[in-house]
């Protein structure tokens, strides 16, 4: 029950964040029913083993710092609870690395995001080419059935790249079935470089080809490789309107911060910057506390205007976002967090490929978001990394007991 509502998980991701929630509790009832009840070979002993890894542990410690920076949080116990459960969701990292340790449908986990993904891909083409049709998803995101731009874009990018490793193993063997996936890859990219999508997917697609190239290919293909992305990038900026008008008109956000403070994507995100820092400067070791940043934000902008009147508990970096709540402390366990995770997927195998995807998606998004805090970035994380990670680790004890038998 517990590797199919994981499963449930993945497909529903990209779709609710109603479904989702009902299925994570849902996975983490019959979890611990099993530990309970002895029905399954996991044991809390498991658990144990892998929260004392670097992987599973260092999460649980950042976790466990935001639940003490309550004590120093000059705001009340609603708000400081409220950025608390930011964190929480970090706990399940540990829980997936024990369960799918165990567990053989990883791929089936993997199999339901994609094809989710894939439906999401469809209906996001159709609601651009049937600019008719009554029903258009989100009115205020074009060509966005549900969610956001953001957490829709994202998903694609993932999906492009994870989807392209496969294609590229299977084209010795399997020809046809290596240039279909590739075509799928293609048709995930086109859609946020010619539809809908954030400007940090952009950002994160041209970190990911780089790794890419230089990852699975010799060196000179690398370079041809990237070569030919450049030489692709040139024709998009050519044939993409939509490409060419998110880009222009930052020129036009900025100016028009700089000169009249205006409210615009860029300068929102300048000015929580600048003032982030500054809240940083005040309390740089532990920070001011968790659930501190809406209270600061909110002080700040007394007898302000324009964009320096926002008031916000999302810095938009994720760095900034735990650093003004738990200082550099805070800082230092999310970047030893995230060089762990990193580390679990240097190898060559498509899980391995899959997981350093998430993990170098989840890193680059995160310098102009607090993905890891927000929903469906941060469970995408959680769940990408555990199902990943824990297959890793079962693979590699499956091989050393092969090894000594």
């Amino acid at each position: 029950m517990a590797d199919w509502l994981v499963i449930a998980i993945a497909a529903s991701l990209p779709w609710s964040t109603s479904a989702t929630g009902i299925l994570i509790a849902l996975w983490l009832a019959a979890f611990f029913l099993c530990l309970i009840t002895l029905l399954s070979r996991l044991s809390f002993a498991s658990i144990r083993q892998e929260a004392v890894t670097l992987a599973g542990g260092l999460p649980l410690l950042l976790w466990l710092m935001a639940g003490v920076g309550m004590l120093w949080a000059d705001v009340s116990w609603a708000e400081s609870f409220g950025g608390f459960e930011s964190f929480g969701k970090l706990l399940a990292i540990p829980l997936l690395l024990a369960h799918f340790r165990r567990s053989n449908r990883a791929n089936w986990v993997f199999t339901a995001f994609l094809v989710s993904c894939t439906i999401l891909l469809a209906v996001s083409f159709y609601l651009a080419f049937w600019p008719g049709l009554t029903w258009r998803g989100r009115p205020d995101n074009f060509a966005v059935p549900v969610k956001d731009y953001i957490a829709q874009s994202g998903e694609f990018v993932i999906c492009a790249f994870a989807v392209s490793f496969i294609a590229f193993g299977l084209l010795p063997n399997r020809p046809l079935i290596g240039w279909g996936l590739f075509a799928l890859a293609m048709l995930f990219l086109a859609n946020i470089l010619y539809v809908s999508s954030g400007r940090t997917a952009w950002v994160v697609a041209a970190a990911l080809l780089v790794v890419f190239a230089f990852r699975q290919l010799a060196g000179q293909n690398a370079c041809a490789v990237l070569v030919a992305g450049i030489l692709c990038a040139c024709a998009i900026w050519e044939t993409s309107p939509y490409l060419r008008g998110q880009i222009s008109s930052m020129s036009a956000e900025f100016h028009g911060y700089t000169t009249e403070n205006a409210r615009t994507r860029i300068g929102l995100r300048l000015e929580f910057w600048k003032k982030s820092v500054s809240f940083i400067r005040e309390a740089p070791i532990l920070g001011h506390g968790t659930g501190s940043t809406k209270y600061l934000f909110r002080r700040s902008a007394v007898g302000e205007g324009g964009a320096s009147a926002a008031i916000t508990n999302n810095p938009h970096n994720q760095t900034l976002a735990v650093a003004i709540q738990l200082g550099l402390v805070g800082v230092g366990l999310l970047y030893a967090m995230w060089a762990a995770h990193f580390s679990l997927f240097c190898g060559k195998s498509p899980t391995a490929w899959f997981g350093f995807v998430i993990v170098l998606q989840n890193v680059v998004s995160c310098l102009f978001n607090s993905h890891l805090f927000d929903f469906t970035q941060g469970w995408t994380y959680v769940f990408g990394v555990g199902v990943a990670a824990g297959t890793l680790s079962r693979s590699q004890a499956d091989l050393e007991t092969a090894k000594l038998s």
